[in-house]
């Protein structure tokens, strides 16, 4: 392995570490969602009592899960893909796919979400933007900057998986084509 690939190799682990550090801490807030979900139906459904700002925070929750997961998903290969022909090909040759996904689906894609999201999150910050409902969450503008912060997360593990995919099409790192010849459960 040259110096090149070494420096890249390294970059891609540091990458990777900070998905796996936010994907497994995200994965916490599904058990936290599923207890306040619990107990929005217990103190609806068992006292009458509804609570706005706890019906709130489920979709909160989920949002967070959902749109900070999304780079994590990416490393693990969850996300959705037809594999007709992608699962018979050689290591090379998959990598090869990756890398022309990544740099021109992945990468403009959520460098279009962020751009068009940006003026978005904004203006939902300039105005301090609150639930509309009476007694919700005053905290719109935290929601929405959830989609700037999965563009940044997303895009952060596209270009980890470009450069392993990258390394891989090199020839550079055996342990690269490892993780792309490994069987998903």
């Amino acid at each position: 392995m040259t110096n090149g690939s070494g420096a890249l190799g390294q970059i891609v682990n540091k990458i990777d570490a900070l998905t796996e550090l936010v994907g497994r801490s995200i994965a916490w807030l599904t058990l936290v969602m599923m207890v306040v979900m619990f107990a929005v139906v217990l103190l609806r459904y068992v006292f009458n009592i509804g609570m706005i700002a706890m019906q709130e925070s489920v979709m909160y929750l989920h949002a967070t899960i959902f749109m900070l997961a999304a780079g994590y998903t990416l490393k693990h290969d969850g996300h959705v893909r037809v594999d007709i022909f992608y699962r018979e090909m050689s290591a090379r040759n998959k990598a090869l796919v990756d890398l022309g996904g990544t740099l021109f689906l992945l990468m403009p894609v959520t460098i279009f979400m962020g751009w068009i999201s940006y003026e978005y999150v904004f203006n939902s910050w300039h105005v301090m933007e609150g639930s509309p409902e009476a007694g919700g969450i005053p905290a719109v503008y935290l929601l929405k900057s959830l989609i700037l912060a999965m563009v940044a997360l997303l895009f952060l593990q596209g270009v980890a998986e470009g450069l392993r995919n990258l390394l891989v099409v090199m020839g550079c790192n055996a342990s690269v084509e490892h993780h792309i010849n490994e069987e998903k459960f």
